[in-house]
């Protein structure tokens, strides 16, 4: 059954690739895990260039379209100076306890035109609060996120990451209801959900669509995974930075099945994204470019005459020593999916250019590729061939389906020469 995603779930969608910074005590504790309870004194946070405006600017030059900080980890550190907590920047040495890492989060993800997010653990093992007098840590949970709502102007997305909860019952109904009264508008992850979890953390989404149906609500699915092995301590696993190869493929499989991607780049303890990550996040965002940034001169998707087809041609007709003819080895699908996705099987044809295959046996050229749903966007890669003329049959639906776009590629081999980075 067909359910609809709301407006600002198709918005999230658009979004399509955000980069997650993990950033906090843990940062200047290198070694520590999540939940091993190895002290952390506050004493130890000490940011000397701390600039987020280099972390967003880099996201943003790499495609990235949202951005997270991690307001408050496991730990309970807060990134902002909470008058709920006596752990957080104001008890730090950094900036005479004066600094905001959310602040300059914040300001900094607006001067360069990203979505705001914001991460909250609900479970924390250290900090101001016992975790284990659940009214009490409730009232200090409900106060820490009114500061974030309210003093920091629109918050796009909360993140919240379950993990660690264990039995406790949190107050979720009036959690959830002083959440959306304070920021109609946000997105939640989560409680009371927007977006679904996929499932793993390495950037992937299985077939058929990046979406999932919970008790009939449509959820986009959001891809995290991390550039290196850690969400934190990126100075202990510098070795395993992942390829641009590794993360073309993570978008394909994200972002390609309809989902979204979030990248996580850890900043290190000068408060700057490591010079490594860094420039992997612009090269990646240079590979994308040139693999995805411009599509062959086919022209706008065009229903058939035949119901359930759509066509895309290109721009010169058919002239002799293929002139007006591309090599074509990915096609980008995007549905209307304003009510739903429709698509339930597809496939791709393309028309040979010597023989254009327009006859009775074969009347719409050679089938390079059978797919299940389309979702918001679907890349479907196959073996080269030359064309002027690609079909998308819509061999099953559940309704009405809608293309909004069909986009032709050379991707060839998948190796993006530096000069071209």
């Amino acid at each position: 059954m067909r359910s609809a995603p709301t407006e600002k779930q198709l918005s999230f969608l658009s979004w399509e690739f955000g980069v997650f910074f993990h950033f906090g005590i843990r940062s200047f504790y290198i070694g520590h895990s999540d939940w091993d309870r190895r002290p952390m004194p506050v004493s130890g946070f000490h940011p000397e260039t701390l600039d987020c405006n280099q972390w967003v600017r880099i996201a943003r030059e790499a495609g990235a379209r949202y951005a997270i900080l991690t307001a408050k980890h496991h730990d309970g550190f807060a990134n902002w100076p909470s008058k709920y907590s006596d752990y957080s920047v104001a008890q730090s040495p950094w900036r005479d306890g004066k600094g905001d890492v959310v602040r300059e989060f914040v300001d900094a993800c607006r001067r360069y035109g990203m979505k705001v997010g914001l991460y909250y653990s609900p479970a924390q093992w250290g900090g101001a609060v016992p975790f284990d007098r659940p009214e009490e840590y409730d009232e200090y949970f409900l106060g820490q996120i009114t500061e974030l709502l309210t003093d920091y102007g629109e918050i796009d997305y909360l993140w919240f990451d379950t993990n660690g909860s264990g039995g406790h019952q949190y107050d979720v109904a009036r959690i959830v209801n002083t959440i959306r009264t304070l920021q109609p508008g946000i997105r939640l992850f989560g409680w009371d959900a927007d977006v679904a979890w996929v499932g793993n953390e390495d950037g992937y989404t299985s077939m058929p669509t990046g979406f999932t149906s919970r008790n009939g609500k449509f959820l986009p699915v959001e891809c995290d995974m991390m550039m290196r092995t850690r969400w934190f301590d990126c100075e202990a696993n510098a070795d395993r930075i992942k390829s641009v190869e590794e993360l073309l493929g993570n978008w394909e499989y994200s972002v390609g099945r309809g989902g979204n991607l979030l990248l996580n780049v850890g900043p290190d303890r000068r408060g700057l994204l490591p010079d490594a990550d860094a420039a992997r996040l612009l090269e990646f965002g240079r590979a994308l470019r040139a693999r995805y940034g411009h599509p062959l001169p086919f022209g706008a998707a065009e229903p058939m005459a035949e119901s359930g087809w759509w066509q895309i041609e290109t721009e010169d007709g058919f002239i002799e020593d293929l002139v007006g003819t591309e090599l074509v080895d990915t096609v980008m699908i995007e549905e209307d999916i304003a009510e739903g996705d429709a698509v339930r099987q597809f496939r791709i044809w393309c028309r040979p250019p010597i023989s254009p295959g327009v006859s009775k046996k074969r009347p719409h050229g050679v089938c390079v590729y059978c797919g299940q749903a389309i979702g918001r966007k679907a890349i479907c890669r196959f073996p080269v061939i030359r064309t002027r003329h690609i079909e998308v049959e819509i061999v099953e639906a559940e309704g009405d389906a809608k293309l909004l776009s069909v986009k032709a590629f050379h991707v060839g081999s998948g190796d993006v020469p530096a000069a071209e980075w």
